[in-house]
């Protein structure tokens, strides 16, 4: 059985009539024949039974022709979203944190639409921490993942990075806190308070840690979380204070952002693509608008 025995089955099905389906596939009526007869023989059932001048199915015919249609369009389905690949279309798959999701890869990503309407070009936007994120791209599940520094890991070696946007780090506090009343602080001052962490294994946890250990000082943990979002949320309800990103989200809650004035720190945040794998024109092409629209590397909450 091969796909164009599946043609000439589906064809003649829908004719109902081997001289019009003959013409129709244009070839010779006996050459129609001996591929529906040998593919009876390979099924061991018929398919077709003569009524007058016209063919019907049988109705192992009809079982099949439900299969037949299936795999053809299995396969033109999957031949058309090559074509559309080749012409520098078709779907581009995105893994971004969470924050990066308000409003810079979406704004990022209706710029470049708008850039080049005549294209056929959608996104899936899926987000996680870094390094689900970096295990997820290495097994070839995104096309481009917008995070942290990868730092040093296994595959680290097949990674291409490029900064495109900062992030600030911040203090907050609730609103009726002691220190809700500073502009900027230094570390040493919130030394008193116990701080809501994020979780062992999180980029931001080594980066928190970080700044502490340039103190020679640990804090007192009072919680450990994963989400930067989550801890804004328990810190307005006044489960301790914390160090987080610079987010939007944190104007629309009742906490107070802080600048920290030492020791100051800023991150980068990445686009990274695995060379190991094949690189679509459409994500290509909009890695390079990426590239072009954030060259001044701006902070991300500018956007």
């Amino acid at each position: 059985m091969n796909l164009i025995h599946l043609r000439y089955f589906v064809e003649l099905a829908e004719t109902g009539h081997y001289t019009r389906a003959a013409q129709r596939l244009c070839i010779t009526q006996p050459s129609l024949s001996h591929a529906i007869d040998q593919l009876e023989k390979e099924l061991g059932v018929p398919l077709f039974e003569k009524r007058g001048r016209n063919t019907t199915l049988t109705r192992f015919g009809e079982q099949f022709l439900h299969t037949a249609k299936n795999t053809l369009k299995t396969l033109n389905d999957g031949t058309e979203a090559l074509r559309l690949a080749a012409r520098g279309e078709g779907l581009i798959r995105l893994g971004l944190l969470r924050s990066l999701g308000v409003r810079f890869l979406p704004e990022l990503a209706e710029r470049f639409l708008a850039a080049y309407p005549e294209k056929n070009i959608r996104f899936s936007f899926r987000s996680g921490m870094t390094g689900s994120l970096l295990e997820e791209l290495a097994a070839g599940h995104f096309d481009l993942v917008f995070c942290s520094d990868p730092g040093h890991r296994p595959e680290s070696g097949s990674l291409i990075s490029l900064p495109v946007t900062r992030q600030r780090l911040v203090l907050i506090v609730p609103q009726d806190h002691p220190l809700s009343g500073l502009d900027s602080v230094d570390l040493e001052q919130t030394l008193d308070y116990p701080y809501l962490y994020f979780s062992e294994g999180s980029r931001l946890r080594s980066v928190v840690d970080g700044l502490f250990e340039s103190m020679g000082r640990k804090p007192e943990i009072a919680c450990e979380v994963d989400e930067d979002q989550v801890i804004a949320g328990l810190v307005s309800c006044h489960f301790g204070i914390a160090i987080v990103p610079e987010m939007e989200l944190l104007s629309h809650l009742p906490v107070k952002s802080i600048r920290i004035k030492s020791p100051a720190w800023e991150r980068s945040l990445y686009m990274i693509h695995d060379s190991r794998f094949y690189m679509p024109p459409a994500a290509a092409l909009f890695r390079q608008f990426v590239q072009e629209q954030t060259r001044s590397l701006p902070f991300l909450s500018e956007y």
